[in-house]
């Protein structure tokens, strides 16, 4: 009975105390029958194409909840290739000419972790709520992320997402703060809810398009202006020609503005630190 008035929270069951009933009831063909589940435990129901705005609206709220209840103010969002490297290890089941174009980018994992440290610092030192590493949670500049979170011990997110070939999250995600996400969309909103920056690493399409997503919700006043610094010059400015589509009138010259091109962790934290006067 001491039970029960915990878990109750008004005059009415719990969803918690019918369930337990459930499990003690007589077993009929009615019973046994799925439509006789109750609606928010029949799995088969929920996964139903009827059901997707439910399901969008769960995969939205739960990390939304679970972040506030961990007191989660505001973030810095990490992107960044999954394949890049750390330093030492050597890229399985490629070529040997693009082994060594990843392993050459191995310095960029370096980065993310010692500016992932950086910012987790600061974080730590305004109560660790404030500028918290979030990344996409999987292997390569994410797992550098949440690595550099984890060695001043600091609180830090991963967003990861169901895959054909299934991805776990690196070892280095706060396990409380751990989400995966069966919706790109909602998993992108999360990524900018509490948004105070962005560092962008050398990736694939993934990367790019974060990146682009992002930029665009910025130029078209959709997201607040943020310090947005793009770690690689050279990489960058040789996968993209961003002053050639300002030449082409397909976007503005000031859009070029929206970015900051920068090589070392310290610069980025600078960019950041500067812009909120930390």
């Amino acid at each position: 009975m001491a039970d029960t008035k915990r878990v109750r929270r008004g005059a009415f069951r719990t969803s918690e105390e019918d369930l337990l009933v459930t499990q003690k009831i007589p077993r009929t063909p009615q019973t046994e029958s799925t439509a006789y589940r109750l609606a928010f435990n029949d799995l088969d129901f929920l996964c139903r194409e009827e059901l997707r705005p439910i399901r969008l609206q769960l995969e939205l709220l739960k990390p939304e909840i679970l972040l506030s209840e961990h007191g989660i103010e505001s973030t810095v969002v990490i992107f960044g290739g999954a394949r890049i490297p750390a330093p030492g290890e050597s890229p399985e089941g490629k070529t040997k000419r693009v082994a060594q174009k990843l392993k050459a980018k191995a310095r960029y994992y370096e980065e993310a972790r010692k500016f992932a440290r950086l910012v987790s610092e600061a974080s730590m030192e305004r109560g660790g709520r404030e500028f918290v590493i979030i990344s996409g949670g999987g292997p390569g500049i994410m797992e550098a992320a949440n690595l550099g979170a984890h060695e001043v011990n600091a609180l830090s997110i991963g967003l990861n997402i169901v895959l054909p070939v299934e991805q776990a999250p690196n070892r280095y995600v706060s396990p409380e703060l751990s989400f995966q996400f069966h919706y790109f969309g909602i998993r992108k909103m999360h990524f900018l809810l509490r948004a105070r920056a962005i560092a962008c690493f050398p990736g694939g399409f993934g990367t790019l398009d974060e990146m682009f997503e992002t930029l665009t919700l910025i130029q078209t006043g959709r997201v607040e202006p943020m310090p947005f610094v793009l770690f690689g010059e050279a990489f960058w400015k040789r996968i993209i020609n961003f002053d050639a589509l300002a030449e082409e009138g397909t976007i503005s010259k000031s859009d070029l503005d929206l970015f900051t091109f920068v090589d070392t962790a310290e610069e980025g934290w600078e960019i950041i630190r500067r812009y909120y006067d930390l």
